[in-house]
């Protein structure tokens, strides 16, 4: 019974040490997370753990290393502010994804960001043609930040008919199209090679292309 009293205390304690230690490293929201609070916040929490489930281990054993991280946070943080370079070694620095309306294939790469990724997060933001972008940052959270081209309205949903050099088959049959059309539209464009293309939509009549870069 004294066992499970023990327990109970340490849980309640341990609650109210892990409120008091989020509070003092500032509110953030989950999405805005770096990688580094994830991992400061998964140590603790399994501090915390381990802590319940050995009740005969003295408690300073986890309230000294907890200590411990949360000073190095906060230094860190302190460090942050006051050093552009310190603060990007840490978290990393935003990447612009598309500039001017044109896709940066390496530093999709350089990201390992695919465009998956990238129409799903632009669907997010209720924007279904890429061709509507005229600047898109993936900052460091991996949110996207999205600038819209001016003068844009609504359009209906836009099929991605190559992707990375592969034609979309099943996109082609939601339209109507074949394969034979679409090559010959882009060998119309200049496009002699399929593999050019990085991405290529259609829609209204208008084709938004992107070629690769070399």
């Amino acid at each position: 019974m004294e066992e499970y009293f023990i327990i109970i205390i340490r849980t309640l304690f341990l609650y109210g040490l892990i409120i008091v230690i989020f509070r003092i490293m500032g509110k953030r929201e989950i999405g805005e997370l770096s990688i580094l609070d994830l991992v400061v916040f998964m140590m603790i929490a399994e501090m915390a753990v381990m802590a319940i489930e050995q009740p005969d281990d003295p408690i300073i054993h986890t309230v000294l290393p907890m200590g411990v991280i949360v000073f190095v946070q906060i230094l860190f943080a302190w460090l942050s502010l006051r050093s552009k370079s310190f603060r990007e070694l840490l978290d990393g620095k935003p990447s612009v994804i598309i500039h001017n309306g044109k896709i940066d294939d390496r530093g999709m790469k350089k990201q390992r960001y695919n465009y998956d990724d990238l129409l799903l997060q632009l669907r997010e933001k209720d924007i279904f043609n890429l061709a509507d972008v005229e600047f898109a940052i993936l900052e460091p959270s991996g949110k996207l930040s999205v600038i819209k081209k001016e003068a844009q309205t609504p359009h209906s949903l836009t099929l991605p008919l190559v992707l990375d050099g592969q034609i979309q088959s099943s996109h082609l049959d939601m339209i109507g199209k074949t394969a034979f059309w679409l090559r010959k539209e882009l060998k119309d464009r200049g496009f002699r090679d399929i593999q050019e293309v990085s991405f290529c939509s259609f829609q209204d009549g208008e084709f938004y292309i992107d070629k690769k870069d070399r």
